[in-house]
């Protein structure tokens, strides 16, 4: 079988990697606070949730992401547990986009704090080394944000991946920040590496691999594509022995902005009563509209997802004839699908979440009157528009508790 084809010279991928992201937020939101606290736990609480991110001092001790948070406060019992801000994570993630596009058009989010940059053919604008043009990148995204990031770069999305986490601080050393492979020398790079590094390899298929004494890129080099195949099936195979030799796809997309928005609560105690559930889904609803309007959308489909005590995630949605962003519109599909749920399985829940999608821009319509006439058949009216944006103009100057719904507060029978 004829292998893969290297990755072109003429193509320059980065990845930008914001540095402990969650914990570097947490420490902007609350500079005297968490922001001078050497030892940083962002997640669930005490006794319950797992662990997002920690600090590097945190994981010194052996806290890592995804790992419950009583089981890290055993290894590490001074840090200090804090929740995900995600209001502020949001923000902060659109501020680095923002500071990366003004280098490419083409940035593809990978998640919340990964983006990947198409500079190919930015040599001829920028006549500079692809090291130079992310060294301006990664000081732009830190005069614009207070975050730091760090940039691997290369021919192929894969390497770019590696060589970020190639130029991240490590336990015992501090990166450089910027990491790129120099065209020609991806598999020299790869090859160096355990294949526990190369991103898809987890732990089952680690499994796999050790029972044929592969455990390095080393290993497994001298086996040609017949044999991987053999080992773990046409595609597997065919798979591991491009990723062994550095090619992988180059393509780096451009995504369209935000199409949903969404929040939720893991409870502290799981919750069983309506009125408690309501309650809380009364504050995520109204957080989402708020949310939405700030960014200028309306919405046309309303989800609430609901996380069982035993770990069953159910959710239900509704998409609405025309789109939404007055609180009581979403507030009161949101209460109808959670009534749904509950309807079909009435059980203690640990997680409930409001969010919405297919977002349209607000057109934002002239206003009319507070205390007019209007059409009470319509879904949603000026009326209910001009409150909730009277409402968000006063939560802006007091906080988000300058005026809120008596049922958050509580809620009646």
């Amino acid at each position: 079988m004829t292998p893969s084809p290297p990755p072109s010279s003429d193509q320059r991928v980065l990845l930008a990697d914001a540095d402990a992201f969650y914990v570097a937020v947490a420490r902007l939101v609350d500079p005297n606070g968490v922001g001078k606290e050497p030892l940083v736990i962002v997640g669930g609480s005490s006794n319950r949730g797992v662990v997002t991110s920690a600090s590097y001092e945190a994981r010194q001790y052996g806290v890592r992401s995804a790992m419950p948070t009583s089981q890290a406060l055993r290894l590490c019992p001074k840090a200090v547990v804090v929740p995900v801000p995600l209001d502020a994570c949001a923000t902060k993630s659109r501020e680095i986009r923002d500071a990366l596009e003004q280098f490419t058009p083409i940035v593809e989010p990978a998640s919340i704090d990964e983006f990947y940059l198409d500079l190919s053919g930015t040599e001829h604008l920028y006549r500079e080394s692809l090291e130079a043009t992310a060294s301006r990148i990664r000081a732009a995204v830190l005069d614009a944000t207070g975050l730091s990031v760090s940039i691997g770069g290369g021919t192929t999305r894969l390497i770019a991946k590696l060589a970020a986490k190639e130029a991240k601080r490590r336990p015992g050393r501090r990166g450089t920040g910027v990491f790129v492979v120099p065209p020609g020398q991806e598999a020299a790079f790869v090859s160096g590496l355990d294949l526990a590094d190369i991103p898809g390899i987890g732990p089952k298929f680690q499994e796999r691999l050790g029972r044929y004494g592969l455990r390095t890129v080393q290993d497994a080099l001298p086996y040609d594509v017949g044999v991987l195949e053999g080992w773990f099936g046409k595609r597997t195979g065919r798979w591991l022995h491009d990723r062994i030799r550095g090619v992988g796809s180059s393509h780096v997309e451009h995504r369209p902005r935000t199409k949903s928005l969404s929040h939720e609560e893991t409870f502290s105690e799981d919750l069983h009563e309506d009125d408690d559930l309501f309650r809380e889904l009364l504050r995520l609803s109204v957080r989402v509209a708020s949310d939405m309007r700030r960014r200028g959308y309306r919405a046309r489909t309303v989800t609430v997802k609901l996380r069982d005590a035993d770990f069953t995630t159910r959710q239900a949605g509704h998409t609405l004839p025309e789109p939404v962003s007055a609180d009581r519109s979403i507030i009161e599909t949101a209460e109808k699908l959670l009534r749904r749920l509950r309807r079909a399985r009435r059980t203690s829940a640990r997680l409930l979440g409001v969010s919405v999608s297919q977002l349209v821009k607000d057109e934002a319509p002239a206003q009319v009157s507070l205390f007019g006439p209007e059409d009470e058949s319509t879904l949603e009216t000026e009326k209910d528009r001009t409150i909730s944006r009277m409402v968000d103009d006063i939560n802006v100057k007091f906080g988000r508790k300058g005026i809120r719904r008596g049922a958050e507060v509580k809620r009646k029978t």
